[in-house]
């Protein structure tokens, strides 16, 4: 009996220890999350103001490399900050409860001892004294005080981290919209449920997208939505000019002036070519012939229920009709900031027009059209509310709505063929996730992202890449169990889209510094500074990729392991917008105009 009770006693000296040590463990845990807090609050990590400063001096003076280097230098500390208090934050909440799961064992450990040594000896608890209960009591209550304390810093210093980088984005992002309200909810759907009401179109809920013919045929022979078709960056053209000069008009075929602004790109189909243009009372749709650059027709968006009798308010940067309109051949669609959305026939008449809700972010919406087979695919998340739906292109009707659990997101849907399905691919943060197009179904979604987002994805070979500014560029193998191959943080984008093809993957940023790398390994061909920035995506036309800089510069480069310019003719006009590609001719919306390059 004696020497049980030597065991026990030992046994309890043992956890003791073990307590005394873990709660000393998470008690400076929790001094350093707390002070981690209140430095966070103290001084900003992002030193926005800083690097604001800098790139007001570099605008002045834009040949100065030596400040062009300070201003990344900045930027690379402001990331590595970034990272390092994420991990410092996450990795001390992880080791806090770790500590408090240690102390809470030692806890039971102990008093399991005790009862056996009160057992043998047969001492009473009415005998130990109140002082000593009562002291372990507050010390009990004020140590879960202080960790419940500190849980709650951490969550606060992890949001305001967040906070800081996402108003970093906003000052930098050109992309995006306003406030107000979403009204029209036609559908919900729930894994693979779909609840329909009497508003919408019929789906087929039997038939999912396994179709292997996209982009078709047609598609691939015209330049049908943003950044070609489907929206991944590829064009699929031949004998597209690599040399003209708009200043003395070689290979300008026409230039003609667009009536009302916008930042949307230019779509082709047959033998036209359509844009949109829109201010804070009027909405137009416009048709220009490919030949001659005459406006065939203008269509003017208005008088549609459900719009709001006040137009949004936007930024500059973004205006009222930056998403780019898609077509089938035989309508074209449009959305604008108010969330209008109309069809036309390929003369102009109205055939079908709703409002989906007034879109509630503080840029104005940007994300454009794609269609995929009798559907229009719209990407609409919003501040109040996030969903990718799916509408019918004959009747405007929902056929399927997605709820999303993301962020407010101004990059477009990206439609792929990965030989075994088609998928609609989707950025905002937190993640990646991939659709059913016919259904609306969601296939899967990876976490990896952060931030406002404004870049789309891009997909090659089996591999989605994303980066987002201030987040990193990851390549995400694709699958039911999707997962990251590699991630970087060197080259990132706030605006731009990054391209790729089985070989290589090209990444742009606004600053006008391009990347290669090995789409498979992440690892680095190479990187060249332009010297502009670039609002543009990058478009990749067989071994060669087009990128148009802020300032009219097309650079033609080839798609290799080193870099190798082809040219950079000049438009000799401002431009964000992405170029349009057909028949040997590059159309481009630079200022107020529509320019034809070619001869």
């Amino acid at each position: 009996m004696i020497k049980e009770k030597e065991y026990n006693n030992s046994k309890a000296r043992f956890w003791k220890s073990v307590l005394i040590i873990a709660g000393v463990f998470s008690f400076a845990l929790c001094i350093l999350i707390i002070g981690n807090y209140f430095q966070i609050n103290k001084a900003d990590p992002v030193n926005t103001k800083v690097i604001n400063t800098l790139v007001e001096r570099l605008n002045q003076n834009p040949g100065d490399q030596a400040l062009r280097n300070e201003i990344r230098e900045f930027d690379l500390l402001a990331r590595k900050a970034y990272f390092t208090n994420q991990w410092q934050i996450r990795f001390g909440g992880y080791l806090l409860l770790f500590g408090i799961i240690v102390m809470v064992i030692a806890v039971l450990m102990m008093d399991s001892t005790k009862n056996k040594v009160q057992a043998v000896t047969f001492v009473k608890d009415d005998k130990l004294p109140n002082t000593q209960r009562n002291a372990r009591k507050w010390i009990t209550i004020g140590g879960l005080l202080l960790a419940v304390i500190t849980l709650i810093f951490a969550f606060l210093s992890h949001n305001e981290l967040g906070n800081k980088f996402s108003q970093k984005d906003s000052l930098e992002s050109n992309l995006n919209l306003n406030d107000s309200l979403i009204a029209n909810s036609n559908i919900i759907q729930n894994s693979d449920t779909l609840k329909i009401n009497s508003d919408t179109a019929i789906v087929d809920t039997s038939k999912t997208a396994t179709l292997i013919e996209f982009p078709t045929a047609a598609m691939m022979s015209n330049f049908p939505s943003f950044r070609g078709p489907g929206g991944n960056g590829i064009d699929y053209h031949k004998n597209i000019p690599t040399s003209w000069d708009g200043a003395s008009g070689k290979n300008i075929k026409w230039k003609t002036t667009i009536p009302l602004p916008g930042y949307n790109s230019p779509v082709v189909w047959g033998e036209k070519v359509f844009l949109t243009g829109a201010n804070g009372t009027k909405q137009q749709v416009y048709c220009f012939d490919k030949k001659s650059g005459n406006i065939l027709w203008t269509a003017d968006v208005s008088g549609i229920d459900g719009s709001p009798s006040t137009a949004p308010k936007v930024t500059d940067d973004t205006g009222y009709s930056a998403p780019t309109v898609t077509t089938d051949g035989e309508k074209v669609y449009a959305i604008f900031a108010t969330g209008d959305i109309i069809a036309l026939d390929m003369k102009g008449n109205k055939v079908w027009a709703r409002n989906i809700g007034v879109p509630a972010n503080h840029y104005g919406h940007s994300s454009s059209l794609m269609l995929f087979e009798n559907k229009i695919i719209v990407q609409f998340d919003q501040n109040n509310g996030a969903k990718v739906m799916a509408l019918s292109t004959q009747s405007g009707k929902t056929i399927w709505s997605t709820p999303r659990k993301v962020k407010i997101s101004w990059a477009s849907p990206v439609i792929v063929n990965t030989g075994s399905r088609v998928e609609i691919l989707l950025i905002a943060e937190p993640y990646v996730a991939s659709y059913d197009p016919s259904t609306g179904k969601e296939l899967w979604k990876i976490d990896c992202t952060s931030g406002e987002v404004g870049p789309s994805v891009a997909y090659a070979n089996g591999i989605v890449f994303a980066l987002n500014e201030y987040a990193k560029l990851v390549a995400i193998q694709i699958g039911d169990q999707p997962k990251i191959l590699w991630e970087n943080n060197d080259y990132l984008s706030d605006v731009p889209s990054p391209v790729a093809n089985d070989k290589y993957l090209f990444v742009v940023t606004s600053y006008g510094e391009v990347a290669c790398y090995n789409p498979k390994t992440g690892d680095k061909y190479w990187n060249h500074e332009f010297g502009t920035g670039t609002y543009s995506s990058p478009i990749l036309i067989g071994e060669r990729v087009y990128l148009m800089d802020k300032k009219g510069t097309m650079h033609i480069f080839k798609a290799d392991k080193t870099f190798s310019s082809v040219g950079d003719p000049k438009l000799g006009e401002n431009t964000v917008s992405t170029p349009a590609f057909a028949d040997g001719k590059i159309f481009v919306r630079a200022g107020n105009n529509l320019y034809c390059i070619g001869k």
